[in-house]
């Protein structure tokens, strides 16, 4: 009964830690603001494109309706794609003549020895990009009209050479609402902020690709997209790269300028997570490591608040379990997310992302991942 109490009280104590570094990154997050004058700069918003037929124009008509920027290109990449794609692109860019908009057609090409496909098509716009400051966006996120404008002039505010301004992310369906929201929950909820911005260390590296903001010459310094040209989770390996050269950056509260879908349905999720989960923690041992640390942190105390033998360990597992809900709201109320009832399934949510972990190394081992069409691991 001893040990049963002490590793519920450990998980309760992970669950409540979590909660208040929480607390302390919403007091500390960096958040755009209103512009209040024109961005002088040369701004080249990129937009890496396969198969995105579905999305393209409502992303695009965004872009290239951004205010508050005197010098602002635009330039799509359509890699390869085997739908309608291009064909949207140039539509939609022919309705907006005045904006400096071109596209380039990678034709269906498969990426060069050593690549993998996203970082290869950013590598591409990134060489044909004339600004100081390039800014990357995905098919999946709409831009509020001066989000660009918000976002570079917080980084140069900051003085950082790379933020990422997260989208509200928006999910509807059983399983997306699960998962979801623990991607802005998980760096909340594990990484102290305040000393990500300026710290190299590895483990406090938080970007995402979805809306991603760099410093063009800092990105050359970095050795550009060739140095994460076969790291699926490439936003995180950028951040790095550009840390490891003396940069500067992290991630930034784009609740307010940016809303993004990554899945339509349960099936696109569990293909997506699936595709790239292995790649965050690099071994199964280490993946084994994380998510037994988060069930004991998660799904141990609730657990226990329901099943315990004794009342005081129910009661220690229920702290745990409010603690872990308390996080969840919060973090809820910062981004945007529904609150009620999708926080008080936390525990279920815990479990479908192991559920995941599990299915993306089993995938990877198998060598049956692929992302619309292609093989996620780089060919050797």
């Amino acid at each position: 009964m001893r040990a049963v109490r002490s590793l519920v009280a450990t998980g309760s104590a992970l669950a409540a830690a979590g909660t208040v570094l929480a607390a302390i990154n919403q007091r500390h997050i960096r958040r755009p603001a209103q512009p209040t004058s024109a961005f002088a700069e040369r701004v080249s918003v990129l937009l890496p494109m396969r198969d995105e037929a579905p999305r393209a124009d409502q992303c695009l008509r965004a872009v290239l309706a951004q205010s508050h920027l005197t010098d602002l290109e635009v330039i799509v990449i359509d890699d390869g794609s085997t739908d309608n794609t291009g064909d949207i692109v140039e539509s939609v860019m022919k309705q907006f003549p005045e904006v400096n908009a071109r596209m380039i057609r990678a034709e269906n090409q498969a990426p060069p020895e050593g690549w993998i496909g996203k970082p290869w098509a950013c590598e591409r716009l990134s060489q044909a990009a004339t600004g100081s400051m390039l800014v990357f966006v995905d098919a999946d996120v709409t831009l509020e009209p001066d989000a660009v404008a918000s976002a570079v002039a917080l980084l140069r505010e900051m003085n950082a050479d790379l933020i990422s301004p997260y989208p509200r992310q928006r999910a509807d369906g059983p399983l997306p609402r699960l998962v979801q929201p623990l991607l802005q929950w998980s760096w909340f909820s594990t990484v102290p902020l305040k000393l990500s911005e300026t710290s190299a260390r590895p483990s406090l590296a938080v970007a995402n690709g979805q809306f991603l903001v760099v410093d063009s010459v800092a990105l050359s310094r970095a050795g550009g997209f060739e140095a994460v040209k076969s790291e699926v989770l490439d936003d995180v390996a950028l951040l790095r790269a550009v840390k490891s050269t003396g940069g500067s950056g992290t991630v930034v509260d784009g609740t307010t300028i940016a809303t993004c879908r990554m899945y339509e349905t349960g099936n696109e999720l569990i293909a997506g997570y699936t595709k790239s989960l292995w790649s965050a923690f690099k071994s199964p041992a280490g993946a084994a490591a994380v998510m037994s640390v988060m069930g004991l942190a998660y799904i141990v105390p609730p657990v226990a608040a329901a099943l315990a033998p004794t009342r005081t360990t129910r009661l220690i597992g229920l702290g745990g379990y409010a603690s872990a809900v308390a996080g969840r709201v919060i973090v809820a109320r910062t981004t945007g997310q529904r609150i009620l009832p999708d926080v008080l399934a936390h525990p279920v949510s815990i479990a479908a992302l192991t559920s995941l972990t599990a299915a993306s190394w089993v995938g990877r081992k198998r060598g049956t991942l692929t992302w619309k069409g292609r093989p996620v691991e780089a060919a050797t």
